[in-house]
């Protein structure tokens, strides 16, 4: 059988996006235009609108299509917002998170995955995405405030670091536990300062290596 990945990214959406909650347009209109398929081996491209993380080299993982998907949904991000992604990976969610915010800042601290993203990203048009090399956990202060930041990786707790770039009215979300199982959280920080946090749903990342996370 041929491979058609917009037929597998609209059946995905109907079939298990959309039934489990995932109902934003914007977001889910993002999904359909990122091809995944790109995103991973070529050996695995039969298997890329599957709902489950695909192993994309390094011993790291593309994440599971809805775990993207709730990811940014709880965002909310807006067309003029700045956004910074803390593990770009392959660069799939970075190229989401492209079609909805104005400008996108990611960090990888894997250098391969990183030139594999960046060469990957702008053959495919990608400008408003930047892509920087380093520790993570560090956040980049230079470019800081952000109106949302998205972590692709667990983290023992919320780094404060990340949290001190946030804007006031800003949102954050990251998985946050142990090495093997985490909850993910929702944290807003409020006009005023103050911070909530909500949990999304339980989740399995990998860890989130770096100064203000875990020790490699």
């Amino acid at each position: 059988m041929v491979f058609n990945g917009t037929k597998e990214a609209e059946r995905l959406i109907r079939d298990e996006l959309i039934p489990s909650g995932i109902t934003d347009e914007r977001v889910l209109d993002a999904l359909r235009k990122v091809k995944r398929e790109l995103f991973i081996p070529q050996s695995l491209r039969d298997k890329a609108y599957g709902n489950y993380p695909l192993p994309i080299g390094e011993n790291q993982t593309i994440s599971q299509p809805y775990i993207v998907a709730l990811m940014t949904q709880a965002l909310d991000i807006k067309r003029d917002n700045t956004v910074l992604e803390i593990g770009t990976g392959s660069g799939y969610q970075a190229a989401i998170l492209a079609r909805l915010a104005s400008t996108v800042y990611t960090i990888e601290r894997i250098e391969s995955l990183l030139m594999k993203a960046r060469t990957n990203l702008y053959s495919q048009g990608y400008r408003n995405i930047f892509l920087i090399g380093g520790d993570g956990t560090a956040g980049l202060p230079e470019y800081a405030p952000f109106d949302r930041i998205i972590v692709t990786a667990a983290a023992p707790k919320v780094p404060e670091t990340l949290l001190e770039q946030l804007k006031n009215g800003g949102k954050l979300v990251v998985p946050v536990g142990g090495r093997h199982v985490q909850d993910l959280k929702l944290v807003e920080k409020a006009k005023n300062g103050r911070i909530y946090k909500q949990s999304l749903c339980g989740c399995r990342f990998v860890p989130l290596i770096g100064k203000n996370g875990w020790k490699d």
